[in-house]
């Protein structure tokens, strides 16, 4: 065989489908492959020991806030507006103002109604003296009536005195019948003036007993009072600090510092009292809902630190907060017509729990934010508190 048959009978193995790679080489490109292989898990388990399991984080947050609604507490119509959707505001500003003429109506009845008050107080101490004259009036009568008794028995006794002397003598025929009988009709007579001065002194001591009853109720409604302190006058009092109370609602004010969002109201619109007028976002006093998944959640605790971003700002912006809390349940289960889970067609999909987080005031301040923005959440997970 000559010596290019050789070589042909030698590439012949190659060209039909023979390994590529030299038996030589190929044990140390698998050592090499598998080497490879371990640096990159090794490299990915030092990156899960080290970084990733140090923090958490998730894309889905967003910035929200305890808005302040303006509702006015006295009805009327919109005099003036002095604000604006978007328009900073302070707390204690002046937002809008009720036109005030039904109030100051009010107000003059409800001080109209302190004097009066005032007036019928000063009434019943005078009643009260005149109730006590009337007592001491009717003891009078009494002493009166009392003396006429001793009058009419007096008369009685000399009208019995002379009836028993004639009927002494009329059986000796000394006197006439005549006469006997007109001392018996001044007996009777005398008797009957008798129980009358004994009726007057009855009639006398009840009026004095009534007199007394109605100076004792009329003193009672008046007894440890003052023309400050009486109940009518307490409660007249009250109606015109009720009257002042509305006519100060009239003017309406900034409850908290913020931004005014949600403005309904216009000039000479009719309100009524508890109607929301406008809102107010505390864009100092914001926080971070950030809805991380529930496996993500087992090292995650209160007070850890949490560093944000938001696309508002760019990535060169950061915030930084702290947890102060998770949500009482998931979105899924508070949604309006949640997850029926008991089914045939169950598919496990991994919930998120909205977790709570604070931001700081101070960076609030230099880079405001609004609710309803996107923000990314990265939580520190080596801090417990």
């Amino acid at each position: 065989m000559s010596d290019d048959q050789q070589q042909s009978a030698a590439a012949a193995p190659a060209e039909g489908g023979g390994s590529v790679v030299d038996k030589k080489r190929r044990a140390p490109l698998l050592i090499g492959l598998a080497v490879v292989v371990v640096v990159i898990g090794g490299l990915f388990l030092l990156y899960d020991i080290f970084i990733a399991s140090r923090s958490v984080s998730t894309d889905n947050a967003y910035v929200g806030g305890e808005t302040a609604e303006v509702t006015p507490l006295t009805a009327g119509r919109i005099a003036e507006v002095y604000v604006t959707d978007t328009q900073p505001v302070r707390k204690g500003q002046i937002l809008f103002r009720i036109d005030d003429a039904d109030q100051r109506v009010t107000l003059a009845q409800a001080q109209a109604s302190v004097e009066y008050a005032k007036r019928r107080f000063g009434q019943s101490l005078a009643n009260n003296n005149a109730l006590g004259a009337a007592a001491d009036a009717s003891e009078t009568q009494i002493l009166a009536a009392q003396a006429k008794v001793a009058s009419a028995n007096a008369s009685l006794s000399r009208a019995k005195t002379d009836y028993d002397r004639r009927i002494a003598l009329a059986s000796s025929g000394a006197v006439s019948g005549e006469e006997v009988s007109t001392t018996r009709e001044a007996l009777a007579s005398a008797q009957a003036a008798a129980r009358e001065a004994q009726a007057a002194v009855a009639q006398a001591r009840a009026n004095s007993i009534s007199a007394q009853r109605q100076q004792e109720a009329s003193v009672a409604l008046t007894r440890g009072s003052n023309n400050q302190t009486a109940p009518e006058v307490l409660l007249a009092k009250a109606q015109l600090a009720n009257a002042q109370l509305a006519m100060e609602r009239t003017v309406v004010r900034a409850p908290i510092d913020g931004v005014i969002a949600k403005r309904s109201i216009q000039v000479g619109q009719k309100v009524d009292a508890g109607k929301q007028a406008m809102m107010i976002v505390p864009v100092g006093a914001l926080y971070v809902d950030a809805n991380f998944k529930e496996d993500q959640l087992g090292k995650v605790r209160p007070g850890q630190p949490a560093v944000l971003t938001s696309d508002f700002y760019g990535d060169d912006v950061k915030f930084h907060g702290k947890v102060v809390g998770f949500a009482g349940g998931t979105g899924a289960a508070f949604s309006l017509i949640p997850a029926q889970n008991a089914t045939g067609n169950w598919i496990k999909v991994v919930q998120r729990l909205p977790v709570r987080i604070e931001l700081d005031p101070k960076e609030l301040k230099e880079h405001p934010l609004r609710i309803g923005l996107s923000m990314e959440a990265e939580i520190d997970l080596t801090s417990d508190r």
